[in-house]
């Protein structure tokens, strides 16, 4: 049976126009995970405005343990 570790970076999106929010940094730490032998699996998000805006977010990654 395969196990696996999981790792979680943060993701922070920055306001623009008080009514969009972006994430900008997602792809370099997609790139930098990717090349230390981790897998991207999924986005969580973290912190959500009362209005539905997303605020911050964990990148998962995970690899063979």
């Amino acid at each position: 049976m395969k196990h696996y570790e999981y790792a979680y970076e943060p993701v922070p999106y920055n306001a623009h126009a008080a009514v969009l929010a972006v994430a900008e940094e997602h792809r370099e730490i997609i790139a930098r995970r990717a090349a230390g032998g981790w897998r991207y699996v999924g986005l969580i998000p973290t912190e959500v405005s009362a209005n539905g805006c997303p605020r911050k977010a964990d990148l998962v990654f995970e690899r063979e343990a």
